[in-house]
């Protein structure tokens, strides 16, 4: 209780020196001089300066939980971007796979020689040159389709 009375006390000895009065002159060598007295032998103007910003007030500081619910969405925003971000870079590389897929198969079809396939029943047989040719377009067709986003 003492210790409230001596601050109380303290600041209120305090007050006057906080709203100081300010002279502002002119000096015999033309310089504008502002003061807290008044200067000897000249006349002098009182200011009227503004004290110190009392109305506005600093605002509130975000209580903690606040804080951690802000942190916490960015924490999600943050994950949300990466978790976007993966799953592009897997669509590129499934692309870039089918279309590397597509290019080896034309490429076989391309090159020539006999080729050839299992048919139903799991038998081998081997594909004539028109068959060849039409796997061949198939193939480019689907290369051209796959490939051609990148």
């Amino acid at each position: 209780m003492m210790k409230r009375i001596v601050i109380v006390a303290c600041a209120l000895a305090l007050a006057p020196f906080a709203s100081a009065q300010m002279y502002k002159y002119v000096d015999k060598d033309g310089k504008t001089v502002y003061t807290d007295q008044p200067p000897p032998g000249s006349e002098p103007k009182q200011m009227n300066v503004p004290s110190s910003a009392t109305g506005s007030s600093p605002a509130p500081a975000k209580s903690a939980v606040q804080q951690d619910k802000e942190l916490q969405k960015a924490r999600d925003k943050a994950q949300e971007g990466t978790k976007k971000a993966d799953e592009t870079a897997a669509r590129a590389k499934a692309e870039e796979e089918r279309c590397e897929s597509a290019k080896t198969a034309y490429t076989h079809y391309a090159q020539g020689g006999r080729i050839s396939k299992y048919n139903a029943q799991g038998e081998r047989i081997f594909l004539g040159d028109a068959e060849i040719d039409a796997e061949r377009e198939r193939a480019k067709q689907k290369m051209e389709e796959v490939c051609k986003k990148s």
